[in-house]
């Protein structure tokens, strides 16, 4: 299939549902705006993109306190099916739809896939509660959108693996959007859109496909830049006082190095 047929299938699809997802994303943006919509392509092309998922062992594994899974941004190491689905949802058409459900100006997407790409979570795995690094790799922009599509075929809640998202901060309890297959969610990113993936408690793969948009302005007013924090779970007292630490140092590093110590990996070099 080619990439213009893939555009089209994601931009008919979204613009039908245009007027119900901008009211579940203006219902919720005053914490933390998000929309899901289902069946996002065709099954048997969705079903494709998880059959050609790379392996675990094709994949960079991230697994300290904070989080556990694998990742990889280099799509020309993978299926170059999984680049032409990545990539669609950065095409000007599609990402202008977006911005207009979410009322975003001057909203970009983001080529080189800083910290975007593909995801897996397998058995045990787990990102904690956290909110994402306000900016770009380069601070010129403000990271307003996450975009998460899932394709991992017969996902149930009780899988885990689902993506948390903590209206009222990560001291209380989140809202479960379950990472259902052929299911795209966007959610905003700022200063409190704490989120989150629970514990994959099967023995299965949760795939993800994933991109951010950036914009000139951030989504709230008087926000500030931060790098990536991270929390515990309400009841994990002792990595909460660790990642605090973990935080406020690397926050602390930012502030006399602008753009840290070293670049960030996760990007596609082309």
């Amino acid at each position: 299939m080619k990439n213009k047929e893939i555009v089209k299938l994601i931009f008919d699809k979204i613009n039908s549902s245009k007027e119900e997802i901008k009211h579940l994303y203006d219902s919720s943006k005053s914490n933390i705006g998000y929309f899901y919509i289902d069946n996002i392509l065709p099954e048997e092309l969705a079903l494709e993109c998880f059959n050609v998922f790379p392996a675990k062992s094709d994949m960079r594994c991230l697994k300290t306190i904070r989080e556990y899974k694998y990742v990889s941004a280099q799509m020309d190491k993978h299926n170059p099916l999984l680049e032409k689905v990545l990539y669609a949802f950065q095409d000007e058409s599609i990402v202008n739809l977006i911005g207009e459900i979410c009322e975003i100006d001057s909203i970009y997407a983001d080529d080189s896939l800083y910290a975007g790409g593909l995801s897996l979570m397998d058995q045990d795995n787990f990102l904690n509660p956290h909110l994402d690094n306000s900016h770009d790799a380069e601070r010129k922009r403000w990271r307003v959108l996450n975009l998460l599509y899932y394709v991992s075929p017969n996902w149930e809640l009780k899988n885990g693996g689902n993506l948390e998202v903590w209206p009222n901060g990560p001291k209380q309890k989140p809202i479960v959007i379950e990472s259902k297959f052929n299911r795209l969610v966007v959610m905003a990113t700022n200063d409190t859109s704490w989120h989150s993936v629970n514990k994959v408690e099967v023995n299965a793969q949760r795939c993800c496909i994933s991109n951010y948009y950036f914009s000139d302005n951030p989504l709230k007013e008087n926000e500030k830049f931060h790098v990536t924090k991270y929390r515990g779970r309400p009841e994990d007292t002792f990595t909460n006082i660790v990642l605090d630490i973990d935080a406020n140092l690397r926050m602390l590093i930012r502030k006399i190095f602008k753009k840290g110590l070293r670049k960030n990996p996760h990007i596609y070099k082309k």
